[in-house]
């Protein structure tokens, strides 16, 4: 019987799968996606929670007034921007939260005088508008009262917040409401 001669031994014959420049772009290809989804995915914030505002008493809080306030409010207080209150959102209020997502920064419109607003507390004047800092210890935020407008506003900040807030809706309020004489409740 003739024996028919083997064929020749080459590379090509002993591959058995695809060719290899065809498998380093598939890996390739599978290293940027999985890295774009990765990147993709780091970028992508959670969405923005709605901030719980707390209801005062702000028998002023529907006047138009504080409307007109309200309505002028910016989008941003520096590095605050602004964010939408939960539902059911208390009249004549705004919120503003940080990148840190720390505690927000809420202002409220139409409030009753602060009790401890009495004659000679102190006041700071910012941009126009005068101020009055209503002591909330063992906080980490502190809440300020303007005292030199038709209705009274408080603005309630993280203390690490620094003055931005304070100087910006200040041009605001003064812009928006005429100063008044101050009426601070009477010594104790």
């Amino acid at each position: 019987m003739p024996t028919e001669p083997l064929p020749a031994v080459t590379e090509d014959s002993l591959s058995d799968g695809p060719p290899r420049a065809l498998l380093i772009a598939g890996i390739i290809v599978a290293v940027v996606a999985i890295g774009a989804v990765l990147g993709i995915a780091a970028t992508r914030k959670a969405p923005v929670q709605p901030v719980v505002i707390a209801a005062v008493p702000a028998p002023q809080a529907e006047s138009a007034t504080c409307r007109e306030v309200v309505s002028a409010l910016p989008d941003n207080l520096g590095e605050f921007h602004r964010v939408a209150a939960a539902d059911p959102v208390p009249a004549g209020t705004a919120a503003w939260r940080g990148a840190a997502d720390n505690y927000p920064v809420i202002l409220r419109c139409g409030i009753d005088r602060p009790a401890e607003f009495v004659v000679g507390s102190p006041i700071q004047v910012v941009n126009a508008v005068q101020w009055f800092q209503v002591t909330d210890p063992g906080t980490d935020r502190s809440t300020w009262v303007t005292v030199d407008r038709p209705v009274y506003l408080a603005l309630t900040l993280p203390k690490e917040s620094g003055p931005t807030p304070i100087q910006a809706l200040s041009d605001v309020i003064a812009r928006t409401m005429p100063a008044v004489p101050i009426a601070p409740n009477p010594p104790r």
